[in-house]
Parts: structure tokens; sequence; C-alpha cells
């Protein structure tokens, strides 16, 4: 095998777990070509991985982008396509990659008639996270599954940014509190209290980052309004790069389900997750699960009648009224307690 083809065009989130299958294809295969097909904003983050060459697919473009993937394959052959993302869209994308191997999912997760296009599927797993999922793309392929390892190159001006905005005498907690679907937010007043309660009992700077999205910009002026303390707002104000660098030098990330808490995970920095309307168990910062504050099971019986036990695995719990399941006293004590072991 001397090329392979990755597809996975977003999220942000996925496309980090997809890194150690990356690295992991490099270390198994020396000398490999890998070429990946991303999204454009996710190419912000992790374009520049060493030994890649990536293909944009800007899907804001609609039909353009389907032409511009199929010039930029003409005349190409894969030895295998990893084709990791089950919407429609990136089906039809797939159809325009020459690969005589094309490894999916297996039919439990197959969607949107992803089955016609493979000739391999990973193998079944029951209650899988989905970077263990990712990383099983490799097995059909007679490789081992891929670690949990990460790399997202970072420039010294990265680092220079994040410098400038950590405290150097105190922790720092860094809130991230948009998802891209409002349904897994947590109130602003909630994040309020809970960052006041870091301020006044543990003495941390709080620094609030989000995109430069007006509700996320907005969201973020919201809770510090409600603050009684003084928090760091750059919200806006950072690249994908930056807030990368930033979280790398974080004491601790509050987030709900939603990407910057999968770039936090990757950089080695605990995340204080909050968690309803989905299940961290699944979809959670791959390396603080245990500071995970989990009502999923309490949301999901309350909103769809069934158990984690029950639902199908990855049913979310997306309903107004879910997220509120989280009580200030939930986040405070996961808090104490983070800060209690370091």
């Amino acid at each position: 095998m001397k090329s392979i083809c990755i597809l996975r065009l977003s999220a942000i989130g996925d496309v980090t777990h997809v890194i150690p299958v990356v690295l992991s294809l490099q270390e198994q295969v020396p000398g490999i070509q890998i070429t990946w097909v991303i999204g454009k904003i996710e190419a912000k983050l992790i374009g520049d991985l060493p030994g890649v060459e990536f293909i944009i697919f800007d899907k804001k473009t609609g039909r353009q982008a389907y032409s511009d993937l199929r010039r930029q394959m003409k005349g190409r052959k894969f030895d295998a396509l990893l084709h990791m993302q089950v919407a429609f869209r990136a089906n039809l994308a797939s159809a325009c990659i020459p690969a005589k191997i094309r490894v999916g999912y297996d039919k439990a997760r197959s969607k949107d008639l992803h089955s016609l296009f493979i000739n391999r599927r990973i193998t079944p797993a029951e209650k899988q996270h989905v970077r263990d999922c990712l990383a099983s793309f490799l097995q059909p392929l007679g490789l081992q599954m891929a670690p949990p390892k990460w790399l997202i190159p970072l420039t010294e001006s990265d680092h220079e940014f994040a410098r400038k905005h950590i405290a150097s005498e105190r922790k720092n907690l860094v809130i991230s509190p948009c998802a891209s679907h409002v349904l897994r937010n947590w109130p602003p007043e909630r994040y309020a209290q809970l960052a006041d309660h870091a301020v006044r009992v543990h003495g941390m700077k709080v620094i609030l980052v989000g995109s430069p999205a007006p509700f996320e910009a907005d969201y973020c002026a919201a809770i510090e309004t409600a603050m009684k303390e003084k928090a760091h707002n750059i919200c806006g104000k950072d690249t994908l790069k930056q807030l990368t660098a930033l979280m790398s030098r974080a004491d601790l990330v509050v987030a709900p389900d939603t990407g910057p808490a999968h770039i936090a995970s990757t950089v080695g920095t605990d995340v204080l997750g909050i968690f309803a309307a989905s299940n961290p168990n699944r979809s959670g910062p791959y390396n603080s699960l245990e500071w995970c504050v989990n009502r999923y099971p309490e949301a999901l019986k309350k909103f769809t009648g069934q158990s984690v036990e029950e639902a199908r695995w990855g049913r979310k719990a997306e309903f107004e009224g879910a997220m509120e399941m989280v009580t200030v006293e939930d986040a405070t004590v996961m808090l104490d307690r983070w800060v209690e072991e370091h």
C-alpha cells in the first residue's frame, strides 16, 4: 500500500479524532502518501500536518465543490479510501475519489446510502467512543488500530498569543461555552456563576473564548455581564491555531459538547465537560471523561422515556430544557474536585 485518501470533511471535534489515524499510518506504513479531503474551516486547524496533502472541499460553493474535487482527482488512483463520514454530501464526494479499497462504517452505523460507496467495513462495536470508532478504520487494511496520540502544529506566533493572555501567577480557566447546536448549550448565567466560583474560591483567571459569529460573541458577552467577578473576554479575537496554543497553556477548559473541548483534550489539557443533550461516553473529550458532568441519562429518560441501555447508541437528548438539568452545583462540585486533585 503506497497511497491512501482520507475523507472526513467536518466537524472540528471529529477531525481531531482523525489525527491519530494519520500519525499511526505514517508509523505503520513508512513513506505512505496520505491525501486528506477536508472542510475549509477544519483545514485552518490541521491543514499543515506534516506529510499530508490536503484537498479543501468547500461545501458553501455547492456543486462547484464536487467539480473541483473531480478535477483534482483526475488521473489518480489510491490504494485505499477511508470514507469516515456518513452524511449524504460526503457520500457524493467519495464518488469523486478513485480507490480500489473503500473502507466505511459497519451496517449499524451506516446511513444516507453510505453502503453503496464502500466495499469494506469496520468491525461492529457497541457503545464505542467516536475516537475509537475512527481509529478502527485501519483494521480492515490489516493494520493496527490507531492509538490515542495527537499532533497539531503551532507556530511561535501562536504561542506568543497564548502567553499574552495566560496568567503566570495563578490557574487559568478557559470557558468555551458555545456548541454548534444551541440545544447543547448551558445557560449563560450558569456559566457566570461557575466562573465567579472559580475566581472567588480558587483564585483562577477566567478566559472566555468563541468564534467571531455574532451568536457566540453575544453569548460570551452575556456571561461576562452576568458575572460579579471579572472575566477576560477574547471571544472572536483568536484563530483556531491561537486557541489551540491558549488551551495548551490553560489549566482547565470548561465546555459543552463542542469542537474546542476536543482540541483541549488533544493538547493534554483537562476538560470539565457540561453534558446532558449528548452522551459524553460517545462524544465527550476523550482524555477527560472523568471530569464531565453527565446528566445525559436523566435527560434521555425525561424526554424520550428510554434509558441509556435501551436507546440507540449515540441518540441525542437535544430538547429544550435538557441542558438546564445540569445545575451550577454539579459544575462547582466537579471544579472543586479537580482543583483538589491538582
